[in-house]
């Protein structure tokens, strides 16, 4: 089965298709444009849908008022509205959190893939304009996770919190650990803190888990900044950029089987 998958996120809006499982490269728009009707999001659905009797449509959101804009351009297009991936919906695993309204729709898709293509225990992190850790097990389920500022917050709150300090939004690559410059000064501190951070978030949770007897995570990265991480880190993360598309797609597929 096809799906044509849709992953609305704060800055940026990732899509693509799903066959069989096997998401393509994702490919992305703005969220703030992502209804324009001639975009590039626009076209992709109307090729998709144009070689199906009835196309798989499916998508997450953290963003509401991007949510309302999709539906409105699928109206556009003349196509149903996509299934929206939420905690009630079937997702092939438990959920052991307290409150599963408050997990992030594309997390719940993170998590679901993880579930079905990967062993677990599994933690997904996912480097974006947030840092989200997520961590599903065979007992719990979705257990629940970390949420931490990405590499991009951390650059524009100094920037917005100090009277001096640049905006920073151009290639972080920088050589040395010395800041030769204000504008390097903050790309080292905050390249190097970022790993740092990552790093001590997933030795507290490793160990947890270890605590309670569970074998060694799979780990799985996703996220745009996940190439910055300086110097990497002990564990070996599996990079999965397509994750969040697999989740939904599977979903997606559970759901449909239950509503034939």
């Amino acid at each position: 089965m096809d799906v044509f998958c849709i992953d609305i996120g704060n800055t940026h809006t990732h899509f693509g298709k799903v066959s069989n499982g096997s998401p393509e490269a994702p490919r992305e728009v703005p969220t703030d444009s992502l209804d324009h009707p001639d975009g590039a999001l626009a076209g992709a659905i109307r090729e998709f849908a144009a070689v199906v009797d009835c196309p798989a449509l499916a998508f997450c959101s953290v963003v509401p008022a991007a949510s309302v804009g999709l539906r409105a351009l699928f109206s556009q297009l003349a196509l149903p509205p996509p299934f929206q991936l939420t905690c009630e919906a079937a997702l092939g695993m438990a959920i052991s959190y307290p409150r599963p309204g408050e997990i992030g729709q594309d997390r719940l898709a993170n998590a679901v893939a993880a579930t079905a293509f990967h062993p677990l225990p599994s933690i997904i992190i996912d480097m974006g304009t947030a840092v989200t850790f997520d961590i599903v097990t065979a007992s719990g389920g979705y257990e629940g996770g970390i949420i931490a500022p990405g590499l991009r917050i951390m650059t524009h709150y100094l920037h917005q919190q100090t009277a001096l300090l640049p905006d920073i939004d151009e290639d972080f690559s920088v050589a040395g650990a010395i800041g030769k410059s204000t504008r390097d000064a903050m790309k080292i501190g905050c390249l190097i803190g970022f790993t740092g951070m990552i790093q001590a978030l997933l030795d507290a949770v490793t160990g947890e888990l270890a605590e309670r007897g569970e074998r060694s995570p799979t780990l799985l990265a996703t996220g745009g900044t996940i190439q910055f991480l300086r110097g990497g880190l002990r564990q070996k993360l599996i990079h999965a950029p397509g994750i969040t598309l697999q989740g939904l797609a599977h979903a997606y597929s559970l759901n449909h089987r239950r509503t034939l």
